[in-house]
């Protein structure tokens, strides 16, 4: 097996390395010209990875996550002003006018900068990637010239009096530029941009850029003009292939590697302190602070030693493959909602519906996949589904599809849903409540289950009346849109001709239905576009159908989710012998038994052998076999050589040359798709690739 290498978060360590070496200065005592080339030039790349890297990961989450990761970097910050304030009271370091000016910009204490400086380089970032990646870097980069301005190329800046005055008036509100101004933007966003490239062709990059930073710093250094050394003109060109390179090599990920560096980061400074007063006491200050390699290693040491520590206090996050897990391709849920729209024709918009879990794949990844493709209308069954949808950042249009008590009405209004009116009388208490609320109304144009009853403009009239209901859409459902049988067909004719004029005397009565919807995924897979706004896209959003009945016009659409589960453990049974509840399953033969860590519990029918029901381990079938348990289910793994514990059980999906579709399953299970999908437990967890 080809080894896998968390490279961008293995470097995190070395940059760690490199920060506590800058503060250190580990070679003074030896060549002061060679630790000057090793801490204020080489090391120099250590902060510009960490920006990097946070631009590369938001940047492939498509910004989404930044409420998240700014929260994250504020109570870091939080945490570590705390810290430190300690060694700032016995050091009396700034007045309390410089408050602000610390807080903002400089940090409390001399490397806590950088969290500031993430979080105000994180909005500005943001902010210019509206204009597009390669003008976001052109602005961002102006911005870092002007900051070499007043870092290494400072003493050429000081010979020119206007500019000197400007860069003096800059240094009274932040002491340094290499600050979320200046600095932090542009390796954000060089971080987004930077794209794997050949390893060899980055290497041999990185180490000709090095050497030109290297000849511009000793160059800046010897005519003394730097005022600090964060920032040179060729260190950009230097991250970009170092980056680059970390990128080729990177196919893992080390969350342990990613916590314990800011750990280290953020505690080295008090090991300098506590290395130096541990040296005085134990009369050892020739080997830990006179000998600056001595001191350097003492304070890594440590740092190291209290950042483990303090790593076995922090949450370890449960990986979602540890045992059983939905995977959801999101490259095959881009194509299908892109031939969904096209197949709806113009003026006709996706509404992605993502109730039930969004029918079992996660509401959440699903909808932040499809905000990222440009979806801005969704649909959910509840209240508190759109809620959640809303707290983790999904903006648009959510509508909520079922009923909503219209005691819950400040909610809807809060939140900014929009919902559906299911009867008058609904609409009536809705009103009541004096929210200004959004809200679609439901024709009943022959399902019978939700909705005004079409042709009753009297109605009609009086839910448009009401104060504090904006009606931005009219809907309906098709009940038999499912089946191309002549009486389907038939009915499904009868609620179309039943809406449409519906809505051609809701034009004439003046009551303007604002955005029209009717057709979900079957009526888009069994009828021609319609003249409508939005359709409705559920079970076909994610690849599959309902069941295996043909449809009119099948699409090439892909399939999302897969369905995987751990081996637990191997058993191997005797002719005869038995396994499970009931001893339900027998061995005609001596048999291995795998059993998988899945159950009925996260949606799976209990009678699942019953049904004949197969599974993929090593991309080979096997049967399930006796009573599926709540968290376990047993396969008949007979003749699968080299099966153990923590081998892939695959449920739905591909594995190897063989496929095992949900609507298979669906249909030996005795239900459709639909109920098979959102029956998936929320103790599954969900990898997005």
């Amino acid at each position: 097996m080809k080894k896998r290498f968390a490279a961008l978060d293995d470097f995190r360590l070395i940059a760690a390395v490199l920060v506590v070496a800058i503060h250190t200065s580990p070679l003074t005592c030896w060549n002061p010209e060679a630790d000057f080339w090793f801490t204020r030039v080489f090391a120099r790349v250590a902060v510009p990875f960490f920006f990097m890297s946070s631009g590369y990961f938001l940047a492939r989450k498509g910004w989404q996550g930044i409420g998240r990761f700014i929260r994250h970097a504020l109570l870091l910050y939080g945490i570590s002003i705390l810290l430190y304030l300690p060694l700032n009271l016995y050091a009396d370091s700034f007045p309390l006018v410089e408050l602000p000016k610390k807080l903002c910009f400089d940090g409390t204490f001399y490397h806590l900068w950088y969290l500031p400086a993430v979080v105000i380089g994180v909005l500005i970032a943001r902010g210019l990637y509206q204009l597009g990646l390669f003008p976001a870097l052109a602005v961002s980069g102006l911005l870092y010239l002007i900051g070499l301005g007043g870092d290494s190329y400072f003493g050429l800046i000081d010979t020119v009096p206007v500019l000197r005055q400007i860069y003096d008036g800059l240094f009274l509100i932040f002491s340094y530029t290499r600050n979320g101004i200046f600095f932090a933007p542009f390796f954000l966003l060089l971080g987004a941009a930077v794209r794997r490239r050949d390893i060899r062709f980055s290497g041999i990059g990185f180490w000709i850029a090095l050497a030109l930073m290297s000849i511009e710093a000793f160059s800046l250094h010897g005519q003394q003009v730097q005022r600090h050394d964060s920032m040179y003109l060729l260190l950009p060109l230097v991250m970009f292939f170092l980056f680059s390179c970390l990128l080729s090599l990177n196919t893992a990920q080390n969350h342990t590697a990613r916590g314990l560096s800011m750990l280290v980061y953020l505690v080295h400074p008090w090991c300098i302190v506590l290395v130096r007063m541990a040296a005085k006491l134990l009369h050892l200050e020739n080997l830990l602070i006179e000998n600056s390699f001595g001191h350097f290693a003492a304070v890594l040491a440590s740092s190291f030693a209290v950042a483990g520590i303090l790593q076995l206090f922090r949450p370890m996050p449960v990986h979602p493959a540890a045992r059983a897990w939905r995977e959801i391709d999101s490259h095959a849920l881009w194509h299908n909602a892109a031939m969904l729209q096209q197949q709806a024709g113009k003026g006709c918009t996706l509404m992605a519906v993502v109730k039930a879990d969004a029918y079992g794949h996660g509401a959440v990844s699903v909808a932040k996949c499809l905000q990222k493709a440009g979806v801005r209308a969704f649909a959910v069954a509840s209240l508190a589904e759109g809620i959640i949808l809303r707290k983790k950042g999904i903006r648009g249009i959510i509508l909520i599809l079922g009923y909503t008590m219209p005691a819950e009405a400040g909610l809807l209004a809060r939140w900014r849903l929009t919902q559906t009116v299911v009867d008058e009388t609904h609409a009536q208490a809705l009103s009541a409540q004096g929210y200004p609320l959004r809200v679609h109304l439901a024709l009943d144009t022959g399902m019978h289950r939700l909705g005004i009853p079409a042709y009753d403009f009297a109605a009609l009239q009086r839910i448009y009346a009401l104060p504090n209901l904006k009606i931005e859409g009219v809907f309906s459902h098709l009940c038999m849109a499912d089946s191309l049988s002549p009486n389907a067909t038939a009915y499904t004719g009868t609620q179309m001709d039943a809406f449409y004029e519906t809505i051609d005397q809701m034009y004439e009565h003046g009551l303007a239905p604002g955005k029209v919807h009717l057709q979900a995924s079957y009526g888009i897979l069994n009828l021609p576009a319609q003249p409508c706004d939005f359709l409705r896209a559920g079970i076909a959003l994610y690849g599959v159908y309902s069941d295996t009945k043909p449809v009119a016009a099948p699409l090439d659409l892909l399939p999302v989710l897969s369905l995987r589960a751990r081996v637990g453990t191997v058993r191997r049974l005797a002719a005869g012998q038995s396994a499970g509840y009931g001893c339900a399953f027998t061995a005609q033969r001596d048999s291995v038994l795998a059993v998988a860590a899945i159950g009925y519990a996260d949606g799976l029918p209990r009678e699942m052998a019953a049904y004949g029901a197969k599974v993929l381990i090593h991309g080979q079938f096997a049967p399930v076999v006796g009573w599926v348990c709540m968290d376990q289910m047993l396969i008949d793994a007979t003749g699968i050589d080299g099966i153990c514990s923590g081998d892939i059980v695959t449920l739905i999906g591909q594995d190897g040359n063989q496929v095992i579709h949900a609507e298979t399953l669906a249909e030996q299970c005795g239900t459709i798709t639909n109920e098979l999908l959102s029956r998936l437990g929320s103790r599954l967890g969900i990898v997005v690739k």
